[in-house]
């Protein structure tokens, strides 16, 4: 079987496919064989994905990655060169390996919609199918929503620090691999990102491709005005200048400025810009708007990078600096204040008879007690301000009425409840598949970042804050802490 990068994948016009199928835990496979060894191969299973912590000690994450996973469900399968290279490993049956030969997707999903603000300890997705089909998703769910949500969460942090300015992402460089920078960049927007620096991302995704000039452009030339002169000479219409290659104030602004005058006046262009990419951001971005304004370019915008985050973008605008945009990068494609997501897959039921039993997952590290069962995700809004009141997880077969005062109550200290009037309720995931297959047409991709943008504004700003955010209220059914507390009694006495 050929392979492919996402590079050839593009040069050939995306007529030949990318099978990820392989991309799994070894011990996904090793498990398989020994269902299929046990007669296991057709039980029915449950599992969630689910997240226990918020990266960077957020109120709340992004949800992304949902149409990847789309894609590789879709494309699930195994080629006679994966079947070889598995009965190389001479540890699996060939009544195992005939299985993967006629391998056929038949599980049924459910996820929430891409641009969703999420909270951990809810199912973000839920696979049910045959054990040996859900188990093995496993990996590539995780890996593909952990990734872009990761990504999207920490851009949205980034955006929301900048207020009404605009932010480009810049990480392609920085990025963990190549498939970092280009999904990367697709979760940034989502996070709230004008565009990105990643020009393959614009022609998969459609995510704008934005950018100027480098150092490496100024220092090709005799000197920096000729530099400034030829590249206004080429993007009289996009003409942002890079004035920080040899000193900002005594070259780079008046180089820029004469620049202007001496080509974008003359032909009643108002449109251009400088970009700073180093040094005191604040003193020099306040002395070049000064200078601008003086000179007559009040139009002129001014841009900044350099290894830019939420907390920095906050700081320096509470400092006065006069920014128009930034151009975040590594500090946003890496999430590298908290490079982890941690999303976990676990079990959660199984079907015995055609009944539903509960699995539990119990550790020491009481964070890591798994919450049982098949489930649905509600979310509770106000009536009144539109406001995010709480998050519900309930049992797959209750159903909360909105025209009825509601209870909610923290599952971990019962005391703390509270009644619930004149609200609306929405289930959170939606069927991605039936039956291995798939019943849901995916946004495209600036449907999913308007949506992201809107939930948001639903979100309580006490939960938006950067450090010690309030925290957002998960809450269980009756019915099913019930069942949660009685697994865990159950296990919990001496045998």
């Amino acid at each position: 079987m050929k392979w492919y990068t996402i590079i050839e994948v593009l040069r050939k016009g995306y007529d030949c496919e990318m099978n990820y199928t392989m991309l799994t835990d070894f011990y996904e496979l090793t498990m398989a064989n020994g269902y299929l060894k046990e007669g296991m191969e057709n039980k029915i299973a449950y599992f969630d994905m689910f997240f226990r912590k918020v990266p960077d000690g957020a109120g709340f994450a992004v949800m992304a990655g949902v149409e990847q996973v789309i894609e590789y469900m879709k494309d699930l399968r195994f080629e006679p060169e994966d079947i070889e290279y598995l009965r190389s490993k001479g540890i699996f049956d060939e009544a195992f390996l005939k299985y993967l030969e006629n391998f056929e997707f038949k599980c049924d999903v459910w996820a929430v919609p891409e641009g969703t603000p999420i909270f951990p300890n809810e199912p973000i997705v839920t696979v049910r199918g045959p054990l040996i089909q859900a188990q093995f998703v496993e990996t590539m769910i995780l890996v593909t929503i952990n990734h872009q949500s990761l990504i999207a969460t920490k851009s949205n942090r980034i955006v929301r620090a900048a207020g009404d300015r605009p932010v480009m992402e810049f990480g392609s460089r920085r990025a963990q691999g190549y498939d970092g920078a280009i999904y990367g960049a697709r979760a940034a927007y989502i996070g709230g990102v004008c565009g990105t620096a990643c020009t393959i991302s614009d022609q998969m995704f459609s995510v704008p491709a934005l950018g100027t000039m480098a150092h490496s452009w100024v220092q090709s030339f005799d000197s920096e005005y000729e530099a400034f002169l030829a590249y206004a000479k080429s993007y009289p219409e996009n003409c942002t200048l890079l004035i920080d290659t040899y000193n900002v104030l005594k070259s780079g602004l008046p180089n820029a400025i004469r620049v202007f005058n001496e080509v974008l006046k003359p032909q009643g262009i108002t449109r251009c810009g400088i970009r700073i990419d180093s040094g005191d951001i604040t003193y020099l971005t306040k002395k070049c708007r000064k200078i601008l304004d003086d000179a007559g370019w009040q139009s002129a915008k001014i841009v900044i990078s350099n290894s830019l985050d939420e907390y920095i973008i906050r700081d320096i605008l509470r400092q006065g600096a006069a920014i128009d945009s930034f151009g975040v990068g590594e500090r946003l494609i890496t999430s590298k204040s908290e490079p982890v997501f941690g999303g976990v897959y676990k079990l959660v039921a199984t079907e015995e008879n055609g009944e539903i039993v509960p699995k539990i997952k119990i550790s020491e590290n009481v964070a890591k007690i798994t919450t049982p069962y098949f489930k649905k995700v509600y979310r509770l809004f106000s009536k009144e301000t539109g406001a995010a009141l709480a998050d519900v997880l309930t049992t797959h077969d209750e159903v909360i009425d909105n025209s009825r005062p509601y209870e909610i109550f923290d599952p971990d200290n019962t005391w703390k409840r509270k009644v619930i009037r004149d609200f609306e309720v929405r289930e959170l995931q939606v069927p991605i598949f039936k039956n291995g297959k798939c019943v849901y047409e995916s946004p495209s991709l600036d449907e999913i970042k308007e949506y992201c943008k809107g939930e948001i504004e639903k979100i309580w700003d006490e939960v938006k804050r950067f450090e010690n955010p309030h925290e957002y209220y998960v809450d269980m059914s009756q019915k099913l802490w019930d069942i949660r507390y009685k697994l865990l009694s159950e296990n919990g006495k001496e045998k």
